[in-house]
């Protein structure tokens, strides 16, 4: 039996980041994943400006680039009537922002990862068990089968849920569930071509009434487009149970009439399946107990539409690896610690655009005063930056709020 000192289960996004800084920091990790890489995965894709530092340092960066997915700096948001549009302020010298398919993302960070020195990976496991020692039943390691069925064993000091928002470790653990917010909405995706954009590239976000949607440049000369609808909206439920391709075409020409989505995507061509999810859950779990912690989609899932869950994987990889460094040597003795450390650390940086999801995920139309405030918004270049800072990190919630409180000032309401 094979002894590391970490080993994560997911080498995806989160599970990648976090077993090269792992690595970087000197310690032994196996990265294990159900899948064989190129491998896709129903999920958001996209990096804002913040996001991009990371894979710079990651090192990953330049070859995502060269997929030829294309770069874009702006968002245009219609909420209602009002129309948001401007450039997502710049974070570290980095302006652009990347939305690039799951098979191709996956694959360069699993292979960049793995080939770096104390990183062992293993594709085509299925973990089906932790292994535990002594009188607390810390976790120590697991156990597993391969694609071919053979049957392993590892140990470690330490084993790492990167396994997304079923997460399996989380269940064998028995992590905490601490937040829980049921969406209103169902939430379907398609990837089209010729849906043909004016000006530069951009991401897209619609809030009309009940509904949303989403679009974003991504590669293959595709755009995702994603729409989102009432759960308790039996008609549209049924059409996408029965047709999926047709009802996204038919809820965007009835949905978003007269606006750019429901006529670019009534020119573009449909490449491969619409897919998509009748219901989830916004949820924040205990990150780290005895011998185990959880980093990702399996950490704290949120709804699609704030975009925060790829940055927030990374982040919470790098969370964890600054805690683990601090206690290095004394893992076994300071695990209450270490989960204590790791948890404000997350909360600090991420629990703000939870909360976001929480409210973007319910089913409630803005009320007058909002939207005087998205017009106010809209009709500043200032207040404009401020909100779509709030994205990616540039400004924190409060902060806009002040510039939303100068606004108001300033009309005299």
């Amino acid at each position: 039996m094979r002894n590391y000192d970490v080993i994560i289960t997911g080498a995806r996004v989160a599970g990648a980041t976090l077993a090269w800084h792992l690595a970087k920091s000197g310690f032994r990790v196996l990265l294990l994943d159900k899948a064989s890489f190129p491998s896709d995965t129903l999920s958001t894709h996209n990096f804002l400006t913040h996001s991009m530092v990371m894979l710079e340092e990651m090192g990953v960066l330049e070859a995502l680039l060269h997929t030829g997915t294309p770069p874009y700096k702006r968002a245009v948001i219609q909420f209602d009537d009002a129309v948001i549009d401007g450039c997502f302020p710049e974070v570290e010298g980095y302006s652009d922002c990347l939305c690039i398919r799951r098979h191709t993302l996956d694959e360069i960070m699993f292979r960049h990862t793995a080939s770096q020195p104390n990183v062992t990976a293993i594709e085509s496991f299925r973990v089906t068990g932790l292994l535990r020692e002594g009188i607390d039943g810390a976790v120590s390691g697991v156990e597993g089968v391969r694609g071919n069925g053979e049957r392993l064993r590892f140990r470690a000091k330490l084993v790492v849920g990167a396994d997304g928002r079923q997460s399996k470790i989380r269940e064998l653990a028995g992590g905490s569930t601490l937040i829980s917010v049921p969406t209103d909405f169902a939430s379907y995706v398609g990837y089209y071509a010729d849906y043909k954009q004016e000006g530069e590239p951009h991401t897209e976000l619609y809030k009309l009434g009940d509904k949303l949607g989403i679009v974003f440049p991504t590669g293959d000369n595709l755009h995702v487009v994603g729409v989102m609808f009432p759960l308790t909206d039996s008609h549209w439920r049924a059409r996408f149970l029965a047709s999926p391709s047709e009802a996204m075409q038919e809820i965007v020409r009835d949905g978003y009439a007269g606006t750019p989505l429901a006529r670019r995507l009534g020119t573009a061509r449909l490449s491969g399946q619409v897919r998509g999810l009748l219901g989830y859950t916004n949820d924040w779990h205990q990150g780290m107990g005895e011998g185990w912690a959880l980093v990702g989609d399996a950490l704290s899932f949120k709804d699609p539409a704030v975009g925060q869950g790829m940055p927030d994987a990374m982040y919470s990889a790098k969370l964890l690896v600054e805690v683990l460094n601090e206690y290095a040597g004394r893992w076994e003795v300071n695990w209450q610690r270490m989960a204590e450390a790791y948890q404000q650390k997350v909360e600090d940086k991420m629990m703000s655009r939870f909360r976001m999801a929480c409210q973007f995920t319910k089913n409630v139309p803005f009320t007058p005063q909002e939207r005087f405030v998205n017009a106010l918004v809209a009709a500043s270049p200032g207040a404009t930056s401020a909100f779509l800072g709030i994205y990616n990190h540039a400004v924190e919630p409060e902060q806009f709020q002040a510039v939303v409180a100068k606004l108001l000032q300033e009309q005299g309401a």
